[in-house]
């Protein structure tokens, strides 16, 4: 046998099976060869210590850990000669080390080298899930999930990319054979095998990378705006007394159905405190006062929150802690006093606020007490979400911060519900990694950290449509986390209900539809009100052939037209907000429709276009009531109804340098495109975000 442990360089792609004894390596690499009409390289440890224990009924011992090493070594060149394509290996090098080191305590310095040296496109770590089987040569079953636990040490102490395999044979089978057809292309496409596992651990399709990928090149389509929607122009206006109907048949109708309210809270306040953390990165007090700070840097923000420091419902408790901190506070400079302040709100080892979410930041002060935006949106639930005395309520957080949300809750959930007689039923998902976006640069080069890692960013609010897909609900308000109010609840409410009463009715009228078309008992003059229906109720333009269709395929478009997810959005009068606003747009296809629209998906280019977007007469709150059942009480699948065209790309800064991400479409904008919508014109009062901390300062933020 040639004492040799190099490998032959190819550029063949091999799949290394890794793992304890007994945990289907040889059938798996055999199942694969089959399928890809390849080569495998069978374990020549196995042939070689089976005919020692044939011959003197010797078992292993540490000498042969070199012969085994050098005989797998030739084992796998003289496969490779052959391979197509694919070379999937039982065993390897790595499989001998570990061996070694756990049974002799002890590898020889060229067997690890060697080890260490052999490359794998990936491996395959083979789990302990499958029965154990007893032969000649193997140990006892004892101990195999330590066994395994050092196998996987292994493939991440040497840094080596692997995916752990699980199940039965088949479903190994599939699972491995729909890996490598990525994983090839991905090489195809110039990643590394590591890029590959990141992304796969992810949960992320390379598919949709390649998607990203030609995004970037290629850049997000524009909306086609029409023209802005106005009132009585894709705007519904209501008066006073008509918000009063219908809310009131809200209330009427409510306990029919389980309500659940949504609000989409993943993210940290990094934003809210921008130009504060920007300050205190920037600012030294021993160069330059804060006046003249303000005045380099035509900081607006940072003069009002110093002019309206004592207004903040943090005010007292910060203010508390500097003069613990600092015994002689009262005799500092105000510049050192509001510096420290400052400095306190944002420090890590203090109050944290930037790097905490929004939902447990102090936000509203009461005679009583402070309440964060978590004990306001418990307190709207059991205004108006519930039925049954029964209140849902539906968090999407970080997972880092979940156990924050759990323990605000705690502090104030009896408080509310005792008074209200109403239980509040909270929820809790995470947006999914799978919706992640990869960065590139300026030259669409793939971004990776110190460590060669690829840097994945969240996929945007988009990406909570599968949040909301996952719940069980026939009726589902959706609200911002920070738009909240500490005032005036009984007008909130009554706007609340009153947009979930026109959802409940336009749903109401599209089932019974429905129900007529699925029982054929509509006739010709039926579809004229159906289609009129369509037309003023939701404004849904017919395609203007529609009078030529057979009587059969009116039927079938109408219902295709009827049958989907319903939203009511209550839009506010523009005051210059930045942000979303209702328009009238053209598709590809020639086909107009009421869209909320972001000013990023606008050509700004185009001057028309822009034209359009400063006509608007309205701006979008998030303030939406939602109905993703259809008529037979099914859940939709609210993925079909996306328009995938409506992406985002953004630009953000990582280590100083410009980098770019793909978002998803929006969550109430391209993931709702194709949903049947109403606008509905409601006051300004309903709309009170927090984008900033100065935000805090406004009338609806401050106690009356």
């Amino acid at each position: 046998m040639e004492k040799d442990l190099r490998q032959q360089k190819t550029t063949i792609i091999k799949i290394a099976l890794f793992g304890p004894e007994s945990t289907g390596k040889t059938t798996l690499a055999k199942q694969l060869a089959d399928y890809y009409e390849t080569e495998w390289v069978p374990e020549f440890a196995r042939d070689y210590l089976q005919q020692k224990w044939e011959e003197n009924k010797h078992i292993c011992v540490a000498d042969d850990m070199m012969p085994i090493a050098y005989g797998q070594t030739a084992l796998e060149n003289e496969k490779l000669a052959n391979a197509n394509k694919y070379l999937f290996c039982d065993t390897n090098l790595m499989v001998t080390k570990v061996f070694s080191e756990m049974y002799y305590g002890f590898c020889d310095p060229l067997l690890n080298e060697a080890a260490l040296k052999h490359e794998y496109d990936l491996f395959f770590l083979t789990d302990i899930d499958v029965p154990w089987e007893k032969d000649d040569i193997r140990d006892t079953p004892e101990g195999r999930e330590t066994v395994f636990s050092v196998f996987k040490q292994t493939l991440i102490d040497t840094k080596k990319p692997f995916i752990t395999l699980s199940g039965d044979k088949e479903t190994r089978l599939a699972k491995a054979t729909a890996i490598i057809d990525e994983l090839t292309l991905a090489r195809e496409n110039d990643f590394s095998s590591n890029d590959f596992v990141q992304i796969y651990n992810r949960g992320i399709s390379f598919d949709a990378i390649l998607k990203q990928l030609k995004s970037f090149k290629k850049g997000i389509a524009k909306s086609n705006l029409i023209r802005p929607a106005t009132i009585d122009d894709g705007i519904l206006s209501l008066s006073d007394e008509e918000f009063q109907q219908k809310a009131l048949f809200f209330d009427q109708q409510k306990d029919k159905f389980k309500i659940k309210k949504f609000v989409p809270a993943s993210g940290a306040a990094t934003r809210m405190y921008k130009f504060l953390t920007a300050f205190v990165n920037d600012f030294d007090i021993t160069k330059e006062t804060i006046n003249a700070y303000i005045n380099r840097k035509n900081d607006k923000e940072l003069a009002i929150f110093i002019v309206g420091m004592e207004k903040f419902p943090f005010f007292k408790e910060v203010d508390e802690k500097l003069r613990e901190i600092y015994p002689e506070f009262e005799a500092l400079e105000r510049d050192y006093k509001n510096y420290y302040f400052i400095n306190l709100l944002l420090s890590p080892d203090y109050f944290n606020s930037a790097n905490k979410p929004k939902a447990v930041l102090p936000f509203h002060q009461y005679d009583t007490h402070i309440a964060n935006p978590i004990e306001e949106h418990l307190n709207e639930c059991v205004h108006y979400a519930s039925s049954k005395n029964v209140s849902n309520l539906h968090f999407t957080v970080s997972e880092i911060h979940q156990n924050l949300f759990e323990k605000a809750v705690d502090e104030i959930k009896e408080k509310i519900e005792k008074p209200s007689g109403i239980n509040i039923d909270i929820g809790y998902s995470y947006q999914s990694k799978r919706t992640d976006s990869i960065t590139i640069d300026e030259k669409n080069k793939l971004v990776k950290d110190k460590n060669d890692n690829l840097i994945f960013r969240p996929g945007g609010h988009g990406a909570l449509i599968e949040n909301l897909n996952n719940l069980d609900a026939d009726v589902i308000f959706i609200k911002n986390i920070d738009n909240v109010i500490q005032n005036h609840i009984d007008q909130i409410t009554l706007y609340k209900k009153a947009l979930a009463g026109v959802m409940v009715e336009m749903q109401q009228k599209v089932f019974e539809y429905l129900t007529l078309i699925d029982q054929e008992k509509v006739e010709e003059n039926k579809i004229d009100e159906i289609r009129l229906f369509l037309e003023k109720g939701f404004n849904v333009e017919m395609t203007t052939d529609f009078n030529k269709f057979t009587f059969e395929n009116k039927i079938s478009k109408l219902k295709e037209l009827l049958d989907r997810p319903i939203r009511i959005c209550g839009m506010v009068k523009n005051e210059g907000e930045p942000g979303g606003g209702p328009f009238w747009v053209m598709n590809k296809k020639g086909i107009k429709s009421l869209q909320i629209v972001e000013t990023s998906q606008v050509d700004l280019e185009d001057k028309k276009q822009k034209k359009i977007l400063a006509e608007a007469t309205h701006f979008n709150p998030v303030d939406l009531v939602c109905g993703i059942k259809n008529y037979r009480n099914e859940k939709f699948n609210l993925l079909q109804y996306v328009d995938k065209t409506a992406g985002f790309i953004v630009e953000k800064s990582v280590d100083g340098k410009l980098v770019k991400n793909y978002e998803l479409p929006g969550l109430w904008n391209g993931s709702m495109a194709n949903w049947l919508t109403v606008f509905v014109s409601v006051p300004l009062i309903t709309f009170n975000p927090v984008k900033t901390v100065n935000d805090l300062l406004k009338a609806a933020h401050q106690p009356q």
